[in-house]
Parts: C-alpha cells; structure tokens; sequence
C-alpha cells in the first residue's frame, strides 16, 4: 500500500435492545430488523437496511459502518448506526444501548436460525449465557500474507485496547469487581483468545484447519480469535474491544487499530519479525485488562512487567506516533484519549451511576441516552 494512502477502517457494534422505561432485556432483534425494512428510511451509509443484523442473543443487535479513510467519516457512520438502529427499536416500543453486558438478572433466548440453534445445542450454557456485546474493528490489508504478517506483529498491543473500552463491569444483578466481565464469558468460547504465530497464510490456514478438524467448532465462523483474517472482506478483524458506551471511544479504539495495523505492515515491509511472545503471557496480559482497566497496573506490551496503566497507553501511543503522524491522526487521537482517561471508560461510568442511585436499573435507563447522544466538546 503506497505511504500516502490511507487504509479504510469500519466498525461493527453489537447492541442491547431493552425496554426504554424499566431497562429489562427485550427479545426483539427480529421485529426490529422487519420494521427498519418496512421503513425506507432507517438505512446505513446509504445501504439497505440489513445492515443492521441479528446476532446469537435475540435481545441484541449488530450494525456496521461503511469503510471510511476519514476519521471525521467513521465517526459519522458510527452515530448513525446507532440512530438507525435506535429509530428500528423504538418502532416496536424498544431501545438501543451500548452496554457490553446488562447489569440487571437477564435469561437471553437464542434466534431461531438453524445456525444458532446448533451453537446453543453443542455449547450449551457458554451460548445461552452469551449475552455480550464487543467492537469489531475491520482495517483494510493488501493481501493474505501482509494480514498474516499484521496479525503476527499486534499481538502484545492488543490488550491495552480492551483496558480502554472495557464496558462490562455488572453480570446477573452484581458488581463482578472485573472491568470487562465480557472478556471472561467470551473467553469459554474455545477458539477465543489470543494466538501463536503464523508465520504465513500457509500457517494460519493450516491453524484454522486443524481447529476445524478437531470437531469442536461447528464452523470456520467460529474462529474467534483475539484478531484474525476476515473471512468476507480483504481486512483484518479485531475483536478484543468491548463496545464502547460512548462512540467517540469506538472512533478512539478504530483508529488505534489502524495505527497498529499500519505499524506491524511496515515492520514487516522493513524485515523486523515479530514479537514471538508466549501465547501463555498473552493471556496474562488480556486477564489482567479484563480484570483492572485502567484503574490499576496493566501488563507492559514490550517488558511484559506491570506498570501503571497510563504508561502502558503512553507505550502505545509511542509505539504509534509515526503512523498516527502519516495519517494525520495524532492529534485526533490525542484528545480522544485524554477526554476517555478524564471520564473513565465504560465501567467506570456505570459504577459512578450506580455509586450515585444504588439502582441497576438507572445504569441502563442513561445509557440508553449516551448511547446515541452527541459528539463530546474539544
């Protein structure tokens, strides 16, 4: 990819649909989904309305952007999403909130599609508790091998990223103590998780392969890697992040993908191998961002010793400074991340709330309007 050219990213957000006066779980995803059709208007970026799609959970919902260049564009797309999906649940008496788990008791039911019925068959309680929700960050690739070779070299950056979005600190009516309990219930999945290296598309195929060969999965569509190769779009896939209750954090968390992605194709360019940390350290390190956030000491991505969780983002935007330069992003990114680190990610929103109401309910009901609501001031 020539140095000038920007590489498109696009954003998928999973979505909780409640009811918009007492907060409780609403399973409408597909009446939702028959009313933004009927309704020419409720569209994405232009496109038809199944943009907006179903997922395992029938009490949640997926939209997704546009590929956009521009920061400014992504941002756009991504609050329309939410508005149209938001519009599509207020048709059938419902709304949309960006919570990565629901704080209050939930017993989610699975849509009625063959697929999810096999999954909620062979997985059992890991799928009929599935009710998260996460960020998926696509960035475009020029090809398989300098996907493989990006996928190799952002493995230690990964988990600051969901330090940052974590956005599920409640489960089943109580304060897990975790920031992202969405972490530790996608982690039962079995192919979730970080990765060893590939080395080359030869390798990550026979990896998905051998997977598949175990009987285990019931498809390639559940490789749910920490990152991967999008089976769909010529793009890499990062699905570490929670979904962010503000969208500025969701552009935030986008454009540190790309920056990463940009960063690990140029080392590649240049020769430099990757890092061959142990997947074992990984996980340590994706745990311990799971557990504190940024309220405490995150693992360092190059030192892999704890450090405060503020140098562990300053190693991270070191480490990104010249592509967030080349792209023009730095200081976009800059000042969304000293707004996150001023109000606090996610749970840390949803503990204050809680901390002023004692009520689990009032979490929901002002997310619902954080949700959709505008751009925050410079």
């Amino acid at each position: 990819m020539a140095h000038h050219e920007l590489r498109t990213v696009g954003v998928e957000e999973e979505l909780l649909l409640v009811d918009p006066v007492s907060g409780a779980p609403r399973a409408v995803s597909g009446a939702v989904i028959r009313y933004a059709k009927d309704q020419k208007g409720i569209t994405l970026s232009g496109k038809e309305p199944e943009a907006l799609e179903t997922e395992l959970q029938r009490e949640q919902l997926e939209t997704g952007t546009a590929p956009s260049a521009s920061l400014a564009d992504l941002a756009d797309e991504v609050r329309r999403g939410r508005r149209a999906a938001s519009e599509a649940a207020a048709g059938v008496g419902a709304a949309v909130v960006a919570l990565a788990t629901l704080p209050a008791t939930v017993h989610p039911s699975i849509t009625p599609s063959l697929r999810y019925r096999r999954m909620a068959n062979a997985y059992a309680q890991t799928a009929e508790e599935q009710l998260t929700c996460g960020c998926h960050v696509h960035v475009n690739v020029e090809s398989p091998e300098e996907g493989v070779a990006v996928l190799d070299r952002i493995r230690p950056w990964l988990p600051p990223l969901l330090a940052l979005s974590a956005n599920s600190p409640f489960w089943q009516g109580r304060d897990t103590g975790y920031e992202s309990w969405r972490q530790q219930v996608w982690g039962r999945w079995p192919s979730s998780g970080p990765t060893e290296l590939f080395e080359s598309v030869k390798g990550y195929r026979a990896a998905v392969e051998a997977m598949l060969d175990t009987g285990a999965l019931l498809d390639e569509g559940m490789i749910y890697f920490d990152a991967r190769l999008s089976r769909h779009y010529p793009t890499v896939e990062i699905r570490i992040a929670d979904v962010c209750l503000h969208a500025d954090d969701t552009v935030l968390v986008a454009a540190l993908v790309r920056a990463l992605v940009d960063t690990a194709a140029q080392a590649w360019r240049a020769g430099i191998p990757p890092d061959r940390v142990r997947t074992d350290l990984l996980k340590l390190a994706v745990w311990r961002a799971s557990r504190s956030g940024l309220r405490e000491d995150l693992v360092h991505p190059v030192t892999r010793h704890p450090v405060p969780a503020r140098a562990v983002l300053e190693a991270l935007i070191d480490h990104l400074t010249p592509a967030l330069t080349a792209s023009g992003d730095l200081a976009t990114v800059r000042r969304l991340l000293r707004r996150l680190l001023e109000r606090g990610n996610g749970a840390r929103w949803q503990r204050q709330v809680y901390a002023r109401t004692h009520d689990l309910t009032a979490i929901v009901s002002e997310a619902i309007a954080q949700t959709s609501g505008t751009p925050e001031e410079p």
